[in-house]
């Protein structure tokens, strides 16, 4: 069985909501997933991450058992940057390029999203804020891919923590 895979800017080459419980007692890894980070995973594992502004996409291959999760920071950058994991519009291909050599399959695909809230007092009530930013990247790449959003936790003044397990697409969130 491989193992589960971490991504950062060093490492840029690496080889699933049904209505199933998040059951965290099962024989299940866990992972707390950093921002700027993605993870993709072919075996039980429960991952966490605690979202303000930033995005966590969740991609599994329902069918195969086989997911993955990236949090980012900001919308866009470029891909030789020092930390292109940081930025949305890298972050998602690599999230799907990953989840796909891991053996995915991209039309079996579903996705959920979390995050991009507001959480600075300054920018509240603008419609425009880094977060609504971090969303709107979010959607329009997995689009432009033909994945489905199936669920989605985003925007309002509150951070998230979220717990995922790709091998299942089951998430829970907490509001912080």
């Amino acid at each position: 069985m491989k193992a589960p895979m971490v991504a950062d800017a060093r490492d840029l080459n690496l080889t699933a909501m049904p209505a199933q419980p998040l059951d965290i007692e099962q024989e299940a890894a866990s992972f707390y997933l950093h921002p700027g980070k993605l993870f993709v995973a072919i075996q039980p594992t429960v991952v966490t991450t605690i979202l303000g502004s930033c995005v966590a996409v969740c991609l599994w291959d329902a069918d195969l058992g086989i997911g993955g999760i990236n949090h980012y920071l900001l919308p866009t950058g470029l891909k030789a940057s020092t930390s292109p994991l940081r930025y949305g519009n890298v972050a998602i291909e690599e999230l799907l390029s990953r989840t796909v050599r891991a053996g995915a399959r991209l039309r079996s695909m579903r996705a959920k999203l979390f995050g991009g809230a507001c959480v600075l007092d300054a920018m509240r009530g603008r419609d425009n804020h880094l977060g609504t930013k971090n969303i709107e990247m979010a959607r329009k790449a997995l689009s432009e891919a033909g994945i489905p959003v199936i669920a989605s936790d985003v925007g309002g003044n509150r951070g998230r923590k979220l717990l995922f397990q790709p091998h299942t697409g089951t998430a829970l969130v907490k509001l912080l």
